[in-house]
């Protein structure tokens, strides 16, 4: 006779497949609406571009000429996008005029550039090259230095740095010979959050591979006010040092006499000590900031940027580092690039734009500004309403501060309805204007609830969801944790290390919210889970999980679709010369049923299965007492594009593997009436799937010809 399978929305990840029945158990690229699954929509490249290195942050606006832009920042570089191009729009640290710049070997691909003085440059920086004047003896010319972008390869001094080529050197060699002009790109950091047990292992001390060194000139004992090297022209005039395992900050470098003034001994963590004559001495003020003590196992934290827009003008802050702008409405604004706002604090985690108010809002931010070394995580500030400059507190402005007092560190926050939402690792807080003389009033909502990472959390009609290390929480005038049937699934699954790593994105085009983040072993986003906000209930909360792998997302707001990017670090085909930091794909979502990437279009294998069901024989008794025999399959498409697949898999005891019935797999098409089948088992689950291109397929409620059959 035949029999309705009716299945509940949603996928169940806490129980076996035979404790499953009447639920989805699995399955990859498909989506709940109404209460039927469906496979997802597919995308398309934007650009016929990649993009240098991870892409950490992705924020879009429309400006007052109704011009569209998406700014993405990677660890290396950042771009808008705009009218089907991107723009490089990245800020200048330093631009220098060489002469003499050039050594080269023949036969090889590496190139030396020699600088009159200290560059400041570390490996794996990103510099560009202009005005190029020949070099004697190399078959490198203009077309090969001329607005090209590189990636340093190795500093091997102070006053050179290394290139990698394209090609190798044809002629005899160069010897500092040719001229060009460098411009030296603000460093962002690595591209993935990776970690080390203690010191000696990987990056070490806070440092910067390819820092510059110097050795000390005499002795110095843990309670010396000032240190003499053989050689500081190549250190900061301000900054942070490493001798043996010691940090120290200091104010002043008097490069004549190799003398570093107003030091903070034993700075970070570490401990004030004697070190002796000859040291070596590093420069760690670039350094890569942990996210744990230097006593303990340490993670170096991946390069991010936070971007959003006060106007017209973009605001971005590297973490740990500077705040910019770049004016969209300034003529020829894509040809122009980002600038450091005057007198804004020169170390924050991370900003934001508040609203209706306007005020610039970093956290994580210097007590002193200008001062790097006070650098407080639980420190935020704020510059005056309408004002990207004026930072210092007066009776006549709105600038002013706050400690946070719950938690170790602020993680993130984002804009809310009517507050921003913040978090520290250990609890939520709510940020609100209420105007002078405090302009922000902050109150605490939540505990034991923190933020896992930076970017994992969104906010959509008044409500705050976001990703906690102990599971999923919303926030809508009161904290709740939600149900999650898929939680043990995506914990026991998600890699030890990159936190700052994981993405929250909208797509309100279907009512949910999507958390990208690193499957277990993976030092980038390999998978994804989704929550409907919108079909949801307490009673039946309708989780998915996929292997869709995106490092930012943007929802349909300004272009229409969702925007992501996808993240690949083995390839290096992108505009920057001797990248080593893999390259970023930027996506439309949510257009036609494949993938075209590069212009090759591709399948979208999406599938989904049932748990086991099995028979209760009415009057005999027993769950899966009596063996089934399904002679037939009554598919039901809501709608079908293409063919699909119709599998039963076939049990008879739970620990046994499944098996597909012996004439399935069954294709199906538009006009597949029913399916003969002649399977036998006690349990039954069903599989639907697709596996070419421009196939898609959403499920009504499929029927089984089922009859008892024996006891075995």
């Amino acid at each position: 006779m035949l029999q309705k399978i009716n299945i509940q929305p949603g996928f169940n990840k806490q129980v076996t497949a035979t404790g499953g029945e009447g639920q989805w158990v699995s399955g990859d690229y498909v989506r709940f609406r109404y209460g039927s699954p469906e496979k997802i929509g597919g995308w398309a490249q934007l650009g016929d571009v990649t993009l240098t290195g991870r892409t950490t942050a992705m924020h879009q606006f429309v400006n007052s000429d109704g011009i569209k832009y998406s700014a993405l920042g990677t660890n290396r570089i950042l771009y808008v996008y705009s009218g089907g191009a991107f723009y490089d729009i990245t800020p200048l640290k330093s631009t220098t005029t060489l002469t003499s710049a050039f050594t080269t070997t023949q036969s090889s691909a590496t190139v030396t550039i020699t600088f009159a003085s200290a560059h400041g440059i570390s490996k794996y920086d990103i510099i560009k090259l202009d005005n190029f004047s020949s070099a004697t003896n190399s078959n490198f010319d203009s077309d090969d230095f001329d607005d090209e972008v590189f990636m340093v390869a190795s500093v091997p001094s102070s006053t050179t740095i290394t290139i990698t080529m394209g090609s190798v050197e044809s002629g005899s060699g160069a010897s500092t010979s040719g001229g060009v002009r460098v411009k030296h790109y603000y460093s962002i950091g690595p591209a993935v959050e990776e970690s080390a047990a203690g010191y000696g292992l990987g990056v070490w001390g806070g440092t910067t591979a390819g820092a510059v060194t110097s050795t000390l000139d005499g002795a110095l004992t843990s309670g010396s006010s000032s240190i003499v090297l053989d050689d500081s022209t190549g250190f900061p005039a301000s900054g942070t040092i490493v001798i043996d395992n010691e940090r120290i900050a200091y104010t002043s470098n008097t490069t004549g006499s190799g003398t570093l003034g107003g030091l903070t001994r034993g700075s970070d963590n570490t401990t004030a000590a004697s070190h002796s004559d000859a040291a070596t001495v590093t420069n760690a003020s670039g350094y890569t900031k942990w996210g744990a003590s230097q006593t303990g196992d340490i993670v170096t934290a991946p390069g991010i940027w936070s971007l959003d827009n006060f106007g017209n003008k973009l605001i971005a802050t590297i973490a740990d580092g500077a705040t910019f702008e770049w004016d969209s409405n300034a003529s020829g604004a894509t040809s122009t690039r980002a600038t450091i706002i005057s007198g804004a604090p020169t170390a924050s985690q991370f900003s934001l734009v508040s609203s209706p108010d306007r005020h610039l809002v970093v956290f994580g931010t210097e007590t002193t500004i200008g001062t790097t070394s006070t650098q407080d995580d639980m420190y935020i500030r704020w510059a005056s309403q309408e004002s990207l400059t004026t930072w210092t507190p007066k009776a006549d402005n709105t600038a002013s501060t706050q400690r946070l007092a719950d938690g170790t560190r602020i993680v993130g926050a984002i804009r809310g309805r009517d507050a921003i939402y913040v978090w520290t690792d250990t609890a939520l807080f709510i940020m609100k204007f209420v105007g002078p003389p405090y302009t922000f009033s902050f109150q605490q909502v939540g505990t034991n609830c923190g933020l896992i990472g930076q970017n994992a959390a969104v906010e959509v009609d008044g409500s705050a969801y976001w990703m906690s290390e102990n599971g999923f929480f919303r926030y809508t005038g009161q904290l709740q944790s939600l149900p999650c049937l898929v939680e043990d699934y995506v914990y026991d699954g998600l890699a030890d290390v990159p936190r700052q790593h994981i993405y929250a994105g909208l797509n309100n085009l279907f009512g949910e919210v999507t958390w990208f983040y690193p499957g277990s072993g993976a030092t980038a986003n390999s998978r994804s889970v989704t929550y409907n906000y919108m079909d949801s209930s307490s009673e039946r909360p309708i989780w998915t999980v996929s292997s869709l792998a995106r490092s930012t997302w943007a929802d349909s707001s300004i272009f229409g679709k969702p925007h992501g990017t996808e993240y690949d670090s083995s390839a290096t085909s992108d505009a920057t010369v001797g990248n080593t930091d893999g390259i970023t794909t930027y996506y439309e979502h949510e257009t036609g049923t494949n993938q075209i990437k590069a212009g090759t279009t591709t399948a979208i294998a999406a599938n989904i299965q049932s748990g086991d069901f099995d028979l209760d024989q009415k009057g005999l008794g027993g769950d899966g007492e009596y063996m089934m025999k399904i002679r037939r399959v009554i598919p039901d498409f809501l709608t079908q594009t293409g063919d699909a697949r119709v599998t039963l898999n076939l049990k008879n005891y739970p620990t046994d593997a499944e098996t597909s019935s012996s004439l399935g797999p069954f294709t199906t098409t538009t006009s597949t009436t029913k399916i003969d089948t002649r399977a036998r088992a006690r349990a039954i689950a069903l599989k639907v799937d697709n596996t070419g291109r421009t196939q898609h397929w959403k499920l009504g409620t499929f029927r089984l010809d089922i009859q008892p059959d024996g006891r075995r």
